[in-house]
């Protein structure tokens, strides 16, 4: 899932489960098994005799995912700032240097899934399972073709430390300042990092 995100398995590009088990160094079943998951949540199509082909998604599709993030992400972020608990800053400060970390070592599939793990991890303070879902949904929906680019140029370890500071304004309880940073967090998914062309923010 992470590589499909974070654009390093293509979109229309199609993937055999044996050259899959050698990229990730496992074998060919366990590799099928998640692949058929990740049909049924639309991330990929099945090419029969062939493999996966990951699944293409549009711009105005991508606009509209960003959109919904926007309306979602950034309030609850703000309203979440007072409730976590001081004992919890520790962890949500290692998992945003995680997140520094893999970017700076390059690894992409590692920085998605520890950027994903980080942003559920700070919205299930709401109390609302259903809405971390639903922004996990939709998060796998986004293609962040641009973070090869970013990595290449050093802009991706700059942009990941954006996560440290979201901690620091979290641990000040500037619940305004948070939900600020989310705003422009989400929308860089829908420009720099996505790679989009005309470098438009999503209002």
């Amino acid at each position: 899932r992470s590589a499909i995100i974070s654009g390093e398995m293509e979109p229309g590009v199609v993937y055999s489960a044996p050259s899959l088990a050698a990229r990730f160094g496992v074998s060919a079943t366990p590799v099928r098994e998640a692949m058929l998951d990740l049909v049924r949540e639309g991330m990929v199509t099945i090419v029969p005799n062939k493999g996966f082909r990951v699944t293409e998604v549009d711009e105005a599709s991508l606009d509209q995912v960003t959109q919904i993030r926007q309306l979602l992400e950034p309030p609850v972020v703000g309203r979440v700032t007072p409730l976590v608990p001081a004992e919890d800053l520790p962890g949500l400060r290692q998992m945003a240097q995680d997140i520094v970390d893999e970017a700076a070592a390059g690894d992409l599939v590692a920085y998605t899934e520890a950027d994903r793990q980080f942003h559920l991890r700070l919205l299930s303070y709401d109390g609302n399972p259903r809405l971390v879902d639903l922004v996990s949904e939709l998060r796998s929906q986004t293609r962040l073709l641009g973070l090869s680019a970013l990595l290449a140029s050093g802009v991706l370890a700059e942009n990941a430390r954006e996560h440290l500071t979201l901690v620091d304004l979290v641990e000040a309880r500037d619940a305004e300042g948070a939900e600020a940073l989310m705003h422009a967090h989400v929308a860089r998914t829908r420009t720099t990092w996505a790679g989009r062309p005309d470098g438009r923010l999503v209002p």
